[in-house]
């Protein structure tokens, strides 16, 4: 169990305590710090684990935490939390290789859920990948529509904003989304976008 080490990063006090005390005791090792420049000014050589941070924080924000690990050669598992209205932001932690991306609110067992699914893809990386060839049968089948849609979702774009681009309905791009997610297989909307970037990595 010693590598099951999450580090929580986030500005805000009590997001801190809630994640630390949740995690805890769904009995993980847990680190909190501050920021990310707390985190990479007392980071081990050999990150263990997986890192849960915010997408939104002040001074250096989850994207370019992201970014300076990447650059610092760790291939640890990263979990970005995002508001509702960030989606955008998610998208392109995944683009910078975030390991997956959870809308606030969320339910305490899927936060839970996605860092288990991190350690555990971690430890054999290539078993939980689709293979490309799959999800690209899979998107050979989406309608043109769904197509549209997937691609404002890759986008981060709102629904909303999707819908006044295509000159829909928001409802009706809610049925596409839906669609579209049980076409290929997509659990969340993280889920799909990584398959989406797996599939057309200059998206």
């Amino acid at each position: 169990m010693g590598s099951d080490i999450v580090h929580v990063v986030d500005d805000d006090v009590d997001v801190r305590k809630s994640l630390g005390f949740l995690l805890a005791t769904a009995d993980f090792a847990v680190r909190l710090y501050e920021s990310a420049t707390a985190f990479l000014a007392t980071e081990p050589k050999d990150i263990d684990g997986c890192i849960v941070t915010d997408v939104r924080m002040p001074g250096i924000d989850g994207i370019e935490f992201l970014r300076q690990l990447k650059a610092n050669g760790h291939a640890v598992p990263v979990i970005v939390m995002t508001g509702h209205a960030d989606v955008a932001l998610a998208v392109q932690a995944m683009k910078e290789g975030a390991a997956d991306f959870i809308e606030k609110p969320f339910d305490d067992q899927v936060l839970i859920d996605a860092i288990r699914s991190a350690l555990d893809t971690r430890n054999h990386a290539a078993a939980s990948h689709p293979q490309t060839a799959d999800i690209r049968k899979n998107l050979a089948m989406l309608s043109e529509r769904e197509r549209q849609v997937l691609d404002g979702l890759v986008s981060g774009l709102p629904n909303k904003t999707i819908a006044y681009d295509l000159g829909i309905s928001p409802r009706t791009v809610e049925i596409h989304r839906a669609n579209l997610m049980s076409k290929m297989g997509a659990s969340s909307l993280s889920h799909l976008v990584r398959m989406a970037l797996i599939a057309d990595p200059k998206h």
